[in-house]
């Protein structure tokens, strides 16, 4: 029997055996050819979501940056830079809106460069050397003899992720934000005592925080 000569039967159809192969060859390459425009669209749709991932960035990053180049007081190019980086990149880390980081930082030092309170909380943020020291330890900065809370990126750091830690506590960004200002122990005292904390801080964070949504129309908090 010649092979090439056989036919195969399927209902009310008779295909000659090469035309068979021949069609099934087409399937496979049109299947293949479907399965490559699938793949390729995937791959396209990756790209062009990247590219708008590095676009809102860049533009958030841009809003940042004339925040800060508006409010700082002392600060070179390079700092306000640098500055601009670390808020946005510490907020994300953090998932805490960098406009609220910027609003701690006007209510805390008016955002002037070289600040130290009368308590000797220092730098932008505010902080204590004792508790730059506990957060360091937890989070991994460099800790020798000190830290260097002038450092205004390094000061942003400490106190962002001081801020975390506040609000992983107190389950709330208002208590973490009084905690902030008032310190963790003694707003525990006024809870104990049931007695209310004084919220004039919490306040001004708060309306720092709203007019720099309504001035610049920011909304860049995406986590």
């Amino acid at each position: 029997m010649n092979i090439f000569n056989y036919k195969v039967h399927t209902p009310g159809l008779f295909i000659v055996r090469p035309v068979a192969l021949i069609l099934i060859v087409v399937y496979a390459l049109h299947l293949g050819a479907i399965v490559y425009l699938l793949v390729e669209n995937r791959h396209k749709d990756k790209i062009i979501f990247e590219q708008e991932n590095k676009i809102n960035e860049l533009e958030e990053k841009l809003k940042i940056l004339d925040i800060i180049e508006d409010y700082q007081i002392g600060f070179n190019q390079n700092e306000i830079r640098e500055l601009a980086e670390v808020i946005y990149t510490e907020g994300k880390r953090f998932s805490i809106d960098p406009l609220l980081i910027i609003s701690l930082i006007m209510t805390e030092s008016s955002f002037k460069k070289g600040q130290r309170s009368y308590r000797g909380a220092e730098g932008l943020m505010q902080i204590k050397p004792s508790t730059a020291k506990d957060v360091a330890k937890k989070w991994g900065f460099e800790w020798h003899k000190g830290i260097d809370l002038w450092n205004p990126s390094l000061n942003v750091r400490v106190g962002s992720a001081y801020l975390f830690e506040l609000i992983l506590k107190f389950k709330s960004i208002r208590k973490a934000i009084i905690a902030y200002n008032l310190g963790e122990t003694n707003l525990r005292e006024f809870y104990f005592y049931k007695a209310k904390p004084p919220a004039r801080y919490y306040e001004k964070v708060v309306n720092n925080y709203k007019m720099l949504k309504n001035k610049y129309g920011c909304d860049i908090q995406k986590g």
